[in-house]
């Protein structure tokens, strides 16, 4: 099963960014399709954003404008640039990797947008 790990969480200021990193240990990656979810306390895990094999994006409505997902099948990587932060955000942030209905989950950094 890939392990996947993540970083680049971390204390931002509203409006500040932050860049997430989820590093897939599988030589398959490319044909993993990706995600990003969130969960902030006392809340479902939600998904924030989604990337296909062909590096088709989707994401949900209280993060369009602001964050984008993308992914280096070279590194093995997928990353989310997200800008214009607000405390709505703070959440730990996990990566998820599924392929053919198996998935796999990253450790979740946790991201704390507050002045």
């Amino acid at each position: 099963q890939a392990q996947l790990v993540e970083s680049g969480g971390g204390l931002v200021q509203p409006g500040g960014s932050l860049r997430l990193s989820c590093v897939v240990s599988s030589p398959v990656f490319n044909m993993f399709t990706m995600a990003w979810y969130r969960q902030a306390p006392g809340q479902e895990r939600e998904l924030v954003a989604q990337i296909s094999t062909l590096k088709t994006t989707a994401y949900a409505d209280s993060v369009k404008g602001r964050f984008t997902v993308s992914r280096d099948n070279n590194k093995r990587t997928l990353y989310l640039q997200m800008d214009n932060l607000n405390p709505e955000d703070t959440a730990v942030y996990y990566c998820k990797a599924t392929l053919r209905g198996s998935y796999a989950w990253g450790q979740g950094p946790q991201v704390t947008v507050s002045s």
